[in-house]
């Protein structure tokens, strides 16, 4: 059994080698009965980030790994590398580590159970901590609120970027998944309740400036008239 870590990067010098090394002994320190490794994904970044990034993954020899797409997406991204992973258990999660490390064991094991085909952390569960703007918070409210009207779902919290996934069900749905940018996760969600595979909510301890001021790549009034047209677009699509 093989797990990958992914974190998609963009740009983010100011936070990968802190945060990588974080996740590093995090992990090294849970002594997990499986193979694992992790995998820094860098879409559509500058020279230099990149460099960082593979001198990062260089110095820890098979514990890190970099790859490199020119295309910038987190979605794309995610998916690009999901079709060549050799893993069992596909997690992803944003580089500022905005949920806490020690949620990864809960994250992970109801694959390595066969309990699950996709985990997801949840900022919205009963027993989750969040530390979060009132503006952001209502926003996500909104849109849980909204796409389970439209999608008829009975989830949480679509867009938390912490989630596990059984990697050859995920390569299944990857070519349906359209988006490369933030509505990836609700996609992702959406085609896994479709095909009837087991989705586990989790609660997390997600902090919106963990280990430093966070400003988030998302433009809430923007993409909201986006993803609510991504919503619609999304139900009736064959």
């Amino acid at each position: 059994m093989k797990v990958e870590f992914c974190l998609p990067v963009y740009n983010e010098a100011a936070i990968l080698k802190d945060n990588v090394l974080r996740l590093l002994g995090f992990v090294k320190q849970q002594n997990f009965s499986f193979d694992w490794q992790i995998v820094l994904i860098v879409n559509g970044s500058s020279k230099e980030f990149e460099d960082l990034a593979k001198g990062i993954s260089n110095d820890f020899d098979s514990l890190i790994k970099t790859v490199i797409y020119a295309e910038k997406g987190k979605g794309r991204a995610i998916k690009n590398y999901a079709l060549v992973s050799t893993a069992d258990v596909f997690v992803y999660m944003d580089a500022d580590l905005a949920v806490a490390l020690t949620d990864l064991p809960s994250l992970v094991t109801p694959l390595l159970n066969n309990e699950a085909d996709l985990v997801m952390g949840s900022r919205l569960l009963k027993g989750s901590k969040k530390e979060r703007s009132f503006f952001r918070e209502f926003s996500s409210l909104i849109y849980i609120w909204l796409s389970k009207i439209i999608l008829r779902h009975s989830f949480s919290d679509l867009q938390c970027g912490f989630k596990a996934i059984n990697l050859q069900k995920f390569k299944q749905i990857v070519p349906l998944i359209k988006d490369n940018q933030w509505f990836f996760d609700t996609e992702l969600i959406y085609l896994f309740q479709k095909n009837n595979w087991r989705i586990k909510e989790i609660p997390v301890d997600w902090s919106e400036n963990r280990y430093q001021a966070r400003r988030s790549k998302i433009k809430v009034f923007k993409d909201g008239w986006s993803f609510l047209k991504k919503l619609v677009e999304l139900r009736v699509r064959k």
